[in-house]
């Protein structure tokens, strides 16, 4: 009896493409981490003890302020405003997930598409999105983010809108130089002769070999979104009403924490950006060992 096998699609394709880099330590570490600030921004109600903005009164009745760790019950003590300290780090996990996984995507993505485009097609439209590609590396891209959040509502949105407008450059230039070599292939010229659409080469024969790239791109805009959000938020231009990191880093300067001895404030929110933008560098160690494993050697 003959077995039969369902073809794969093009989207399993990419799936199966994609890669991920699990046999590698630093890799594996990152995941790990990731997997440790997900779970806690998902359960950051039940973590969190008390709301991240309310401000708390000792037993009796007295503003909480400046408690050290354990004192009235709270981990890592409060803020001068009587916050827990705690229950901010748990929600800027928050914040800092959904603006390092959205700028990520939005990145590779947007990277990717004019990579493909580009190098595929070459001509006067490589031409165009090439040009646009060195527009975009001549804006600087901290005074970029500034002046967006400036001029726009303060919101954690605008540091996603400027990476997606700038930080695309790098994933494109890559991306392009992939696809210029993918496209000569024998295969591609045998699916070309073949007969299939422009639009079916690059989906089938070509993105699922780029996809390690964008992904380990992607994975290195998940950290500088991370860090920019919390540069941003340390220099006042991040959401007032949004408790990040960068937040409570910009609270304890403003409320000279360093100079009372208040290491209890602004350390805990500083590891927290160190080790999340450091699991995106190591999961692209282990995307770098794969796609290029004379490196390893």
């Amino acid at each position: 009896m003959l077995e039969t096998t369902v073809p794969e699609g093009p989207v399993i394709r990419i799936f199966r493409a994609m890669k991920l880099p699990v046999g590698d330590n630093f890799a594996m570490a990152g995941l790990i981490i990731y997997v440790i600030f997900a779970l806690t921004a998902i359960f950051a109600p039940v973590l969190a003890p008390y709301e991240p903005t309310e401000i708390l009164y000792t037993v009796d009745y007295d503003l909480a302020s400046d408690l050290l760790p354990g004192q009235e019950g709270h981990i890592l003590g409060t803020t001068s405003l009587g916050r827990d300290i705690f229950s901010q780090i748990v929600f800027g996990a928050r914040a800092a997930l959904l603006v390092g996984l959205t700028a990520a995507f939005m990145v590779a993505f947007i990277g990717t598409i004019v990579g493909l485009i580009s190098g595929y097609y070459g001509g006067w439209v490589d031409t165009i999105l090439m040009r646009l590609a060195d527009v975009a590396f001549g804006i600087p891209f901290l005074p970029f983010v500034i002046v967006i959040s400036a001029f726009l509502e303060p919101s954690i949105w605008n540091t996603v809108i400027a990476m997606a407008l700038v930080l695309w450059r790098d994933t494109a230039r890559v991306i392009r130089s992939q696809v210029l070599t993918l496209r000569s292939r024998g295969y591609v010229e045998a699916a070309r002769v073949s007969g299939s659409s422009d639009f079916k080469i690059i989906l089938r024969h070509i993105a699922p070999n780029i996809v390690p790239l964008s992904l380990l791109y992607g994975s290195i805009a998940i950290g500088w979104a991370i860090l920019t959000e919390a540069s941003i938020s340390f220099l006042g231009f991040g959401d007032p009403n949004s408790i990040s990191w960068g937040f409570m880093l910009q609270d304890a300067f403003a409320s000279q924490a360093l100079s009372r001895q208040a290491y209890h404030w602004f350390i805990p929110p500083g590891l927290a950006i160190i080790f999340v933008v450091s699991a995106g560098f190591f999961i692209s160690r282990g995307y770098e060992n794969l796609l290029f494993p004379k490196l390893g050697r």
